[in-house]
């Protein structure tokens, strides 16, 4: 497993109902993408859960370099790099996961409204799913990822990496509202990362930055091992 986040931050005045039309249009593009195990299309708004920055910060979890690859050197990547400017990509090797209740099944799932959304907009939002219908719906009455966070930690040299990844492994939640967590470490600068994707809003004692996903595809998550990855 490879963990790959890429940031675009935008102007503080910047219409984020650009970016939430772009993830309509082109977010199913992944849904069946050879080798990914999941996208999670995030952003961050100014001046809401904390964040400064208004941001479009794509999350991936990679089943196998070559699906990586394929994205990297293929039209997608290539398409984002001439709207917005070619990204820096992180990089980390997976060293663990965990799936809840409900995180594994459909190959994507689609927030059902924005966060930013009034609840007389969510209730009538076409994309809003009755009681019935998510009951009935590939992710039961859980519904689609809704909140991300994500952690990193700089390693200190004194650290063993090996009781540090143990330790992160160890303290995954297990909270009822959990989706998917994964742990990685980037071994070129000794930095952990814990992602979270959660069935609503992420616990407050969560830290980490706080993201909304807009959409998840998901063509390979259940074929991405839960537990300790070596």
């Amino acid at each position: 497993m490879h963990a790959m986040q890429y940031e675009i931050t935008l102007p503080a005045d910047y219409d984020m109902g650009v970016i939430r039309k772009r993830v309509a249009d082109k977010g199913h593009l992944l849904d069946a993408h050879p080798g990914l195990g999941l996208k999670a299309y995030l952003v961050r708004e100014r001046g809401r859960q904390g964040s400064p920055v208004n941001q479009y910060a794509p999350f991936y979890l990679w089943r196998t370099v070559e699906g990586m690859n394929g994205f990297l050197w293929g039209p997608g990547f290539r398409g984002l790099s001439a709207d917005f400017g070619r990204p820096a990509v992180r990089h980390w090797l997976g060293a663990g996961l965990t799936h809840g209740a409900s995180g594994t099944s459909a190959a994507s799932e689609t927030a059902s409204a924005p966060a930013s959304a009034s609840a007389s907009e969510a209730a009538s939002s076409p994309a809003s799913a009755s009681a019935s219908e998510a009951a009935s719906s590939p992710e039961g009455s859980a519904g689609p990822p809704t909140t991300a966070t994500r952690e990193t930690l700089r390693l200190p040299e004194s650290a063993d990496p090996a009781e540090a990844v143990e330790r992160a492994l160890a303290d995954l939640p297990t909270h009822p509202a959990l989706h998917t967590a994964a742990v990685a470490v980037d071994p070129s600068r000794w930095e952990l990362l814990r992602f979270t994707l959660w069935h609503g809003p992420a616990p407050e004692d969560e830290p980490g930055v706080r993201y909304q996903v807009l959409h998840l595809s998901r063509p390979e998550l259940d074929r991405l091992p839960a537990g300790r990855h070596w």
